[in-house]
C-alpha cells in the first residue's frame, strides 16, 4: 500500500491527524514543494517530508496542531546552529504547512484529492496558508480551510466567501493543466496579488507512460523499475502466448496486438505526449519497422530500441526503405541506454532508464564528484 492509499486507509477510519506538506523550497531540499506527511494523534507517521532531515521537528509540530486544533506553518534551514538540530544538513530550505485533519468537512475535502491522486486522475488542492510573520512561523486561529478541485469540475469545501473560492478555484484548474505548484496571494474581492489570504496550491497530474513493445525477459525487469520510478507501464506484443499479465506482473496493462496497430489507437486517443517513454525491445524488423515508423512522427519524448549495433543499422536501413526521414531515425535511441556495461535484464532496463533521466533532466551523465556547481537544477 502506497503513501496515498494508507492516508485514504485513515480518512476512512475516521482518525484524527495532521497533514503536514512542503509548501517552498530552496537550494538543495530532499523533496519539492507537495510532499506529504499525516502524523496521527498517537504519533503514527506516514510519508516523509524531506527524507528523514526534519520529520522529528515536524512529528512534533503536527502533534501540537492536533492538540490545538489550528494550522501552522514552520521554516526549516541550514541558516545557523538550529539547522542541524532539525537534519537540515543537506544545505535546503523548507517551509512546511501543517493542517489539522479533524472534522467530516476536511476529512470529505482531503478525500477527493487523494482519491484523484490514487486514481492518476487530475486535481488539485489549495491548502490556506498562515500570514508570515517574522521569524518565518505562524498559525491560524481554526481549521485552515480548504478545497479540492477535480478536473471534471467536482469542487469540495470553500474559502468562506463565494467569489474568493471560485476565483481560487479557477487559477487552480489552470494549474491542474501544467501540473504546477505553488503559493497564490489574493485580496477579499478574489484579485490576484493582492494582499489578505495566501494559499498553497499542489496539483496530481496523471503519471508518464511506458511503453514496452515486446514481451522478453528484459521487458519484465524494465516494466519494474518504470513502475518503481513512477510511470504507467504498458507492455504490448502481438504473441499471446508471451503477453500475460502472470509474465508482467509490474505492468498495468499486458496487451495483445500488433504495436503499430496498438501505439497508432493511443495516439488517435490523445494518450500519448512529450511525457511518453517507449522502448522497442522486439529486435525483430517485422515488428521494429511499423511500430517505430508510428512512434517516430507521434509526440512520444523518448524513442529507444534495443540491439546490436549492427542490428541497429539493419533497422535504419529499413525504416529509410519505408519512408522513414533522416531527421525521424535520428531519434531513436539505438542501442538504447547508457554505456553502464549492463549484461542482466535489471542492468539492462537500469542503462535504458538512467538514459530517460538523462535526457530529460538536461544533466550531463558525469559522476557528482567530478562536477561543481548545484546537486539539483
Amino acid at each position: 500500500m502506497n503513501e496515498t492509499e494508507s492516508i485514504l486507509g485513515w480518512l476512512q477510519a475516521d482518525r484524527d491527524f495532521a497533514l503536514a506538506v512542503v509548501t517552498k523550497t530552496w537550494s538543495s531540499a530532499p523533496r519539492p514543494a507537495g510532499a506529504m506527511m499525516a502524523v496521527a494523534a498517537d504519533g503514527e507517521v506516514i510519508g516523509s517530508l524531506s527524507g528523514g532531515c526534519v520529520e522529528s521537528a515536524v512529528h512534533e509540530l503536527a502533534l501540537e496542531v492536533i492538540a490545538t486544533g489550528r494550522a501552522a506553518s514552520a521554516h526549516y534551514g541550514t541558516s545557523d546552529a538550529e539547522a542541524y538540530a532539525v537534519g537540515l544538513a543537506c544545505g535546503g530550505q523548507i517551509d512546511v504547512l501543517v493542517t489539522p485533519i479533524l472534522d467530516d468537512a476536511s476529512s470529505s475535502q482531503l478525500q477527493v484529492y487523494l482519491r484523484a491522486m490514487a486514481d492518476s486522475a487530475p486535481a488539485a488542492l489549495a491548502l490556506e496558508l498562515p500570514g508570515v510573520t517574522d521569524d518565518e512561523s505562524a498559525r491560524l486561529d481554526r481549521l485552515t480551510h480548504i478545497l479540492a478541485i477535480t478536473a471534471d469540475e467536482t469542487m469540495q469545501g470553500d474559502f468562506g466567501h463565494a467569489r474568493l473560492t471560485e476565483h481560487i478555484a479557477t487559477d487552480a484548474r489552470a494549474m491542474i493543466g501544467r501540473g504546477a505548484v505553488g503559493i497564490l496571494e489574493f485580496d477579499a474581492t478574489g484579485r490576484r496579488l493582492g494582499a489578505g489570504t495566501r494559499v498553497f496550491v499542489t496539483t496530481s497530474t496523471p503519471p508518464p507512460r511506458l511503453l514496452i513493445f515486446g514481451a522478453i525477459d528484459y521487458a519484465a525487469a524494465l516494466a519494474e523499475l518504470g513502475r518503481f520510478l513512477g510511470y504507467r507501464v504498458s507492455v504490448c506484443d502481438a504473441r499471446g502466448v508471451f503477453a500475460t499479465a502472470a509474465r508482467f506482473p509490474a505492468a498495468h496493462e499486458v496487451v495483445v496486438a500488433w504495436p503499430h496497430r496498438y501505439f497508432a489507437a493511443e495516439v488517435e486517443a490523445g494518450r500519448i505526449d512529450s511525457s511518453t517513454v517507449v522502448a522497442v525491445l522486439t529486435h525483430d524488423l517485422k515488428f521494429d519497422v511499423p511500430v517505430l515508423l508510428e512512434v517516430l512522427r507521434s509526440p512520444a519524448g523518448y524513442v529507444g530500441a534495443l540491439g546490436s549495433r549492427r542490428t541497429h543499422d539493419q533497422r535504419a536501413d529499413a525504416l529509410r526503405e519505408a519512408g522513414a526521414s533522416e531527421e525521424e531515425i535520428a531519434r531513436i535511441h539505438g542501442p538504447i541506454g547508457l554505456d553502464l556495461g549492463a549484461r542482466s535484464p535489471e542492468a539492462t532496463a537500469v542503462s535504458i532508464l538512467a538514459e530517460v533521466l538523462l535526457e530529460r533532466s538536461q544533466g550531463t551523465g558525469s559522476s557528482l564528484s567530478a562536477i561543481t556547481g548545484a546537486i539539483h537544477r
